[in-house]
């Protein structure tokens, strides 16, 4: 394997002037960094990540540890995180906690015995972090890890955009299936969610609102949407707003398996946007949340020198489509909308 000492010999420069490449400083004047990657090409020379490591205690490599990888949400998160990384020369070494925050801080201190430049976790709940290295930047992403600086959607606003999307529909028996009460996200989407519906009882029309809970997946969105629709039609709400895209994939499920028509007689939103919400039939009226900019973000803020240190929200977007529409009226037929605000994608 060619070496370090063969590159600069082949190049004509010296092996400081090869590492000061490698290290990609941007004082190498050009014409010496195209003799070098020249050099590089032409003998087939690989840097030895483990002795650099050895050399600065760190390597060009980002951990990420998402709570739960078959979550889809999470899967298009990591692959923004992946891709940012790339963009900025490093690569990605990714591990799943499964919702555990035991095994979250075994891949934290595996990324940490292996020398990582840095190290982005999405939190498994509010519990989870521990004390980590100075010398190691820390970033949490979508949910709060620890004490550590935060990249996020503004979940209280993007909540506030499905109320006054429904409210505005005409719907005034409303359910609410809501997240993990241990993660900030689920909470913060609830809150808003719920203070916003009471805002429109000073101002307008009050609100029949319901509340249940549930985990971010398909199973707890079919689960409580069959309780919710198995009662008599007077009894059951117009409109059900899940936290997540899974679990208002899982009420459009029982929506159907009812044979409740959606959204003639029922509307159902969720929170994400994932693949399948643009998939799924009717498509799926949601929140986007912009994963390319939030990974983008983290993974610069990773490696700034020195790394951020506050906390930074984007904000969501909502996106109409065709199961949501207005409130049924007796006798009355429900007209159909299907578009998203202020884009022409679907």
């Amino acid at each position: 394997m060619p070496t370090v000492k063969d590159v600069a010999e082949y190049a004509g420069v010296s092996v400081g002037t090869v590492s000061r490449v490698l290290s990609g400083e941007a004082a190498v004047k050009p014409m010496l960094r195209e003799r070098v990657n020249d050099a590089i090409s032409a003998l087939g020379y690989r840097p030895n990540v483990t002795a650099r490591a050895l050399r600065t205690s760190r390597t060009d490599v980002i951990g990420l540890v998402v709570p739960d990888i078959t979550n889809p949400f999470f899967a298009q998160l990591a692959a923004s995180v992946e891709r940012a990384a790339l963009e900025c020369g490093h690569s990605l070494m990714l591990a799943s906690s499964h919702n555990d925050s035991d095994a979250e801080q075994s891949h934290v201190s595996a990324f940490l015995d292996r020398s990582v430049r840095g190290i982005i976790v999405v939190a498994s709940s509010d519990g989870s972090g521990l004390d980590l290295p100075a010398s190691v930047p820390v970033i949490s992403l979508d949910r709060r890890f620890g004490t550590f600086p935060l990249v996020s959607t503004n979940h209280a606003q993007a909540a506030t955009l499905i109320a006054d999307h429904l409210y505005g529909l005409g719907h005034r028996r409303i359910a609410y299936i809501a997240g993990p009460t241990d993660t900030e996200a689920g909470r913060m989407r609830k809150e808003a969610f719920v203070s916003h519906m009471d805002g429109f009882a000073k101002t307008g029309e009050p609100v029949e609102l319901e509340i249940a809970h549930g985990r971010f997946d398909y199973e707890s969105g079919e689960k409580i949407a069959r309780e919710l629709l198995s009662r008599p039609p007077q009894d059951r709400p117009t409109a059900i707003a899940a936290a997540s895209d899974q679990q208002a994939i899982g009420a459009l499920r029982a929506a159907r398996d009812l044979k409740i028509d959606v959204p003639r007689k029922l509307s159902v939103t969720g929170f994400d946007d994932i693949s399948l919400a643009n998939l799924v039939v009717p498509r799926l009226t949601t929140i986007r949340q912009p994963a390319d900019m939030l990974a983008r973000r983290a993974v610069s803020l990773l490696l700034e020198e020195p790394p951020g240190k506050g906390d930074e929200m984007v904000d969501g977007s909502l996106i109409v489509r065709g199961s949501s529409g207005p409130c049924p009226q007796p006798g009355a037929p429900a007209r159909k909308s299907e578009s998203i605000l202020g884009r022409p994608d679907a």
